[in-house]
């Protein structure tokens, strides 16, 4: 075994927009229920952006507040909240090479992949998370607790077999945030025990009201603006002024965007909004915060009619594409738009055509190449365009937006048609504003939809599709880095021209970014040993070998 030495190198966010290569990181030693991961390899995501953008505001770089006491908090040596420096990197594969004398779900020489996503460990405003508050893999080893990492028996840690590559493990994080795009299912009655508030405008009917209720009973109904004693026996009157955020349903009864801008402040956490027009119409585009989409499942929904039942009904069971959808995948080009033009285009339901879109040419083509073999085996019609040049044209039934900027998304709605899902795949920031189309998402039945992570299931589905050679995970492989090339590698998912995602090795402590078509060219060993252009094991361990790595699967340190 060889020994596990006491400075490491490490990526090192330290502020907002500041990061550091840090030569001589501290590896932290571990306690009774501790585990000391070596990491393989980790991915870049373009949420690793967003935290050294927020840094401290970031929602999961916020203390946890539940789940662990601040006793227990204060024994992982990994856990650094607030303002505190974090190693960012969310997306590894590892191995244990080491382990407390309590531990008792794991061993030490076991292959691991990480469920970043700790939602048993909530923050103020999300959840906390590895790579965010707890430190992440862009590192070469880290401490997690079992404490963290094991849950009512669920455990977060994904046992791995030495099959496939740690490019190809490390990318199944990625790929699963797709699926769980897909999958989360929608609630389509109000939520049983939960609150509900019901606001109407003056001289405003509540129709229907009766019906909804006999789907599912909340615990507490508030009215604003009516009679409670005409409601139901657990009602009680309020005003907005006395309302704070948490209501998991809001009817609103009326058809001013004031209103339904206030309202949309008062919504907790998985929850619904729902307009009723009774026959009027919003005076203007509203201003909604479409960050809660994407990180609290926030949704909107109404009915041009008198009966909220209406909108209800027509909320559909998932995200997931369906059989005729003609999909529109905006901003498809980049990494995770390549993961879900091909998931479309491989998935298997009838009668779909793909639009994916993009400004990039260069881009353009190297998604056109991966895509289009497998979209022809499938017989789906995929057609790539730079809608700079080729704007889109309306009557998409589902499109994924994965370009976070509001206008942009605005966009995608008013490209929406009846009973058309818009995926916000985006990751946009709580508290991000866009000026959407109520009235047209109303009148279509359009269902605007956000989800952020994955669950224990989605990566688990993917990593058996890697481990079987159902989906190989590395077409979506466009660079490979040591430490010294994050900085190139965070710029490149800053400015949007890498055409995949990028892989860090952080055992490679001098190697630079360099693209796998670029192979050939500064590492020829390493290229030679691709299969059809694209990453695998073998060119892997050649990689480590020929630059002074110790290889990606030598078992424990």
């Amino acid at each position: 075994m060889t020994p596990i030495p006491a400075t490491q190198h490490a990526i090192q966010y330290t502020g907002v927009d500041r990061f550091e290569h840090n030569r001589r990181k501290a590896v932290d030693p571990i306690g009774p229920t501790q585990l000391l991961l070596q990491v393989e390899a980790c991915g870049i995501c373009f949420s690793d952006t967003k935290l050294l953008h927020a840094f401290e505001n970031h929602p999961r770089k916020l203390p946890v507040v539940a789940g662990l006491t601040e006793t227990e908090l204060g024994e992982i040596p990994s856990y650094h909240p607030g303002p505190e420096p974090t190693v960012p990197g969310h997306e590894p594969v590892a191995r244990i090479v080491a382990a407390g004398d309590a531990v008792t779900h794991f061993r030490v020489g076991e292959r691991v992949l990480v469920q970043a996503d700790w939602r048993h460990l909530p923050t103020a405003a999300s959840s906390g998370a590895f790579g965010y508050n707890f430190e992440g893999a862009l590192q070469e080893y880290v401490v997690v607790d079992e404490r963290m990492v094991v849950v009512g028996g669920e455990e977060f840690l994904l046992r791995v077999s030495e099959g496939p590559s740690a490019a190809a493990v490390a990318l199944v994080e990625p790929w699963a945030t797709v699926e769980a795009a897909y999958a989360r299912a929608e609630r389509n009655t109000l939520k049983r025990g939960g609150q509900l508030l019901v606001v109407a405008d003056p001289g405003a009917e509540p129709g229907g009201l009766s019906s909804l209720l006999a789907q599912a009973e909340p615990s507490l109904i508030t009215v604003v603006g009516l009679d409670a004693g005409k409601l139901a026996q657990q009602a009680v009157t309020a005003t907005l002024d006395e309302l704070g955020q948490g209501f998991d349903d809001i009817v609103y009864y009326g058809s001013d965007a004031a209103m339904v801008e206030r309202l949309s402040g008062l919504l907790g956490n998985g929850s619904l909004l729902c307009v009723v027009l009774a026959g009027a119409r919003l005076d203007r585009r509203v201003q909604l915060d479409v960050g809660r989409v994407h990180y609290d499942f926030v949704r909107y929904i109404g009915t041009t009619g008198d009966d909220p039942v209406v909108a209800y009904r027509e909320i559909p069971a998932s995200g997931e594409i369906r059989p005729g959808d003609r999909v529109a995948i905006i901003g498809a080009a980049g990494p995770m738009g390549l993961m879900h033009t091909m998931r479309a285009a491989v998935l298997g339901v009838p009668d779909i055509t793909i639009d994916a879109t993009d400004l990039n040419d260069d881009r353009l083509r190297h998604l056109a190449a991966v895509v289009a073999p497998a979209a022809a085996t499938h017989g789906v019609p995929v057609r790539v365009v730079n809608s700079g040049t080729d704007p889109l044209r309306p009557g998409y039934t589902y499109l994924t937006c994965l370009v976070p900027v509001p206008a942009v998304l605005a966009q995608a709605v008013d490209l929406a048609g009846d009973r058309a899902i818009v995926n916000a795949f985006a990751g946009f920031p709580t508290g991000t504003l866009a000026d959407l189309d109520l009235q047209a998402i109303i009148e279509h039945h359009v269902f605007l939809i956000g989800t952020s992570g994955s669950q224990m299931a989605d990566l688990a589905s993917v990593l058996a599709k890697v481990e079987t050679g159902v989906l190989d995970t590395s077409i979506s492989l466009d660079a490979i880095t040591g430490m010294a090339g994050f900085a190139d590698a965070i710029a490149s998912v800053m400015d949007r021209t890498s055409g995949g995602k990028i892989m860090v090795y952080p055992q490679l402590h001098d190697q630079g970014l360099v693209r796998v078509v670029d192979l050939s060219e500064k590492l020829p060993l390493v290229a030679a040993l691709l299969h059809d252009g694209r990453w695998t094991r073998h060119a892997e361990q050649a990689l480590l070998a020929e630059v002074g790595g110790s290889g990606a699967n030598d078992g424990a340190r």
